[in-house]
């Protein structure tokens, strides 16, 4: 809102710095700092009113050193997430932008399904929540209307270089030539990046086309099972770290903030040249989203670090996984989510190995048996006599780590 206020202003009475809000840099760096205040300052006043309201987390006794301590804690501390993103992006955002319009539907659709989990935990007494196949199903719904969206929109295209061939010949002709004019026209896409592979790059069609070439027509169905597979997969990712203050909010920050990198050099087309990356155009505008979705999960830190004043709840769990699987569909770096979310993926894949082994073993020697001490993975780390945040310090060392490899896949081909 205040993006088109000032953009009237410098139209209408060149209003003195006005200018300045049609730069993305300048939106960006406001959203984070406007974000992290709101998280901060009204976060507490949420704290209070979830303590008010008796919204205590429900402790089951699992062994774990600082367990009980936490019992009581505030819980569905995820609204704070979502209110101290969604603020800074309807006043800086370009609210026409699809990509904008997408995440700010992704936001509120999964934050509804996460409040209406914990709702029925804290308010019903069922410790179950709402039911398994109704979270999936939210998630299904979501990546349907975002893979639709992705595919079919008109404003969702990419920019495809010019064979070389042809770059040097221009380049040639005329040596200061603009970086846009070595692109070909927009065009629909369903190219996508995927690492360590020549010129970084992976069509949906191939996975069709081999078939039969008439079969590219339907590589829209495969682009949307794609995104429903990626939503379902990182949300429940992000719901299972959330189990030691600061994992979650700590390791979704630093993997957003990569995606934002991504979301800047993709969204500008010098950058897209130097690079050698695909062009996406307006998918810049992301890059506020994110800025002020980094300002709110640090903020939120600030009460959630060891030991947590709030816990994010599914609230906040589902919205985080949601939010970042639909940016990395976004910006076509979806592919990259094994490597850049390698914290999600231990921890899905730490529960999925310990519950099919264990049923393997029951079945096979009468009695169940364990690969880890406990899952998620933390739990094993926290059973092995790791205090927690040593725990969530060194899953963020990692987390850094795998962000660094993510760039860097950028270039090696």
């Amino acid at each position: 809102m205040l993006y088109y206020l000032f953009e009237y202003l410098e139209q209408t009475f060149e209003f003195p710095g006005a200018s300045l809000f049609g730069f993305i840099t300048f939106r960006a760096a406001v959203a984070i700092i406007l974000s992290l205040l709101i998280s901060i300052v009204f976060g507490k006043r949420i704290i209070a009113y979830l303590q008010k309201q008796q919204v205590g987390e429900t402790i089951r006794d699992l062994g774990l050193e600082g367990q009980v301590e936490k019992a009581g804690t505030p819980t569905m501390g995820g609204i704070i997430i979502i209110l101290a993103t969604l603020i800074p992006v309807l006043l800086l955002a370009k609210l026409e932008n699809i990509y904008i319009i997408l995440l700010l539907i992704t936001t509120i659709w999964m934050g509804a399904i996460g409040f209406l989990d914990d709702y029925i935990k804290k308010f019903k007494n069922d410790k179950e929540g709402l039911k398994g196949k109704f979270k999936v199903l939210g998630q299904v719904g979501l990546g349907l209307i975002v893979g639709a969206t992705l595919y079919f929109h008109q404003d969702v295209t990419m920019k495809e270089k010019l064979p070389v061939e042809q770059q040097e010949i221009l380049i040639a002709e005329n040596p200061q030539i603009a970086a846009s004019e070595l692109f070909e026209e927009e065009s629909k896409s369903t190219k996508t990046t995927i690492p360590f592979v020549k010129g970084n790059e992976f069509d949906y069609s191939d996975l069709i086309t081999w078939i039969s070439p008439g079969l590219k027509d339907y590589a829209w169905i495969v682009f949307i099972l794609a995104a429903i597979f990626i939503i379902t997969a990182v949300s429940n990712g992000a719901n299972l770290t959330d189990g030691i203050d600061g994992l979650a909010a700590g390791s979704s920050a630093i993997i957003v903030l990569t995606l934002g990198i991504f979301a800047w050099v993709s969204g500008n087309i010098i950058f897209s040249e130097y690079l050698n990356i695909m062009y996406i155009p307006r998918v810049e505008e992301i890059t506020i989203y994110i800025a002020a979705f980094v300002g709110a999960l640090v903020g939120f830190l600030w009460y959630n670090t060891y030991p947590a004043q709030v816990f994010m709840g599914d609230t906040g769990s589902l919205t985080i996984g949601g939010i970042i699987a639909v940016i990395a569909i976004a910006v076509r770096k979806e592919w990259l989510i094994p490597l850049l979310c390698g914290i999600f993926l231990a921890e899905n894949l730490s529960v999925m190995m310990q519950v099919s082994y264990f049923k393997y073993t029951r079945k096979k020697y009468g009695e169940g048996r364990r690969i880890f001490k406990m899952s998620p993975l933390h739990h094993h780390y926290q059973k092995s006599g790791y205090h927690e945040s040593k725990i969530v310090t060194r899953f963020w060392i990692v987390g850094i780590f795998l962000a660094i490899l993510t760039i860097v896949t950028l270039k090696i081909r």
